[in-house]
């Protein structure tokens, strides 16, 4: 690796948005973001009407396991501040800090993923599958769905990374990597939600 891409200050200040085509990758994922939100917002909205929409069993009471889902989100509250780590990394130019906190950022998720799966597994074996009930059913759909996007995210930032130890840290790279970050910061954000709307509300219940 070479030493210019390891130094701080080689790279210009917001090396992200140094070039014209880097503002509008990002401007461009901001918009993407938008449309994201309009898009859970909706799967939100029909989690909320469905939700008590259980006929014979299970409900959310009797089966969500709040310890799994607080693990859960520990591990992906902690990999949203190694990605912070890594951004500020990206900042001062350091490849090698920013490769080793997305890094951690990648298995953090990988574990998150990993619980997830359990947890689905353990639904499973309950009776509460998707075609059990319209609860049952807006469930999985806005879960799984983001836990799609995690995944997509794991790999998004897998290939950065993998990519990078060819065409090192530059104007044109860090854009990349910047917006990883951000889209890695949404999927965060809303878990955060679907932890307070979908597990928490649950538990308490209707």
């Amino acid at each position: 690796m070479s030493a210019h891409h390891e130094v701080g200050g080689a790279l210009p200040p917001h090396a992200e948005t140094a070039t014209l085509e880097g503002k509008n990758k990002v401007l461009g994922f901001w918009l993407f973001l938008g449309g994201e939100c309009v898009l859970f917002g909706t799967l939100f909205a029909s989690f909320i009407a469905l939700r008590n929409q259980v006929p014979d069993g299970p409900t959310g009471q009797e089966i969500f396991q709040l310890g799994t889902v607080a693990l859960s989100t520990f591990i992906l509250l902690t990999s949203s501040l190694t990605s912070v780590f890594a951004t500020m990394a990206l900042h001062r130019g350091q490849l090698g800090k920013l490769l080793s906190w997305m890094g951690v950022t990648v298995l953090l998720g990988l574990c998150f993923l990993g619980l997830e799966i359990y947890e689905f597994t353990e639904y499973v074996h309950e009776g509460h599958v998707f075609s059990k009930s319209a609860f049952a059913t807006s469930f999985y759909t806005l879960v799984g769905f983001h836990g799609a996007h995690v995944a997509f995210g794991v790999l998004w930032i897998t290939l950065l990374i993998i990519s990078s130890f060819k065409k090192g840290l530059t104007v044109v790279t860090a854009p990349k990597f910047y917006v990883a970050g951000l889209y890695w910061h949404f999927i965060d954000v809303v878990w955060v939600f679907i932890f307070t709307v979908v597990y928490l509300m649950g538990k308490v219940g209707p």
